[in-house]
C-alpha cells in the first residue's frame, strides 16, 4: 500500500516525519522537495509597502521612535 506523509527536514538534512507511518516495518521511499508555503497577500502588497516605506515623509512621522543621535 502506498502512503504519503508529510515531513520537515532540519538543516542538517534529517527527515522527520509530522505524523505517524501506518504498519511500516520496512520501506523504500521517494522525497519531493517543495518550497515553504508563503503568504500570497504579503508577496503581493510587498512592492507597495516598500514604495510608501522609502517616502521621506515616512521617516519624518516615525523620526520621534528613532534614538537621539
Amino acid at each position: 500500500m502506498l502512503q504519503t506523509i508529510e515531513v520537515e527536514i532540519d538543516a542538517t538534512g534529517h527527515i522527520h516525519p509530522l505524523e505517524s507511518i501506518q504498519n511500516c516495518q520496512w520501506a523504500v521511499a521517494l522525497l519531493t522537495l517543495l518550497k515553504p508555503p508563503v503568504d500570497e497577500a504579503l508577496q503581493l502588497a510587498e512592492p507597495t509597502l516598500a514604495e510608501d516605506w522609502l517616502k521621506p515623509e515616512n521617516d519624518a512621522a516615525w523620526a520621534h521612535l528613532q534614538p537621539a543621535k
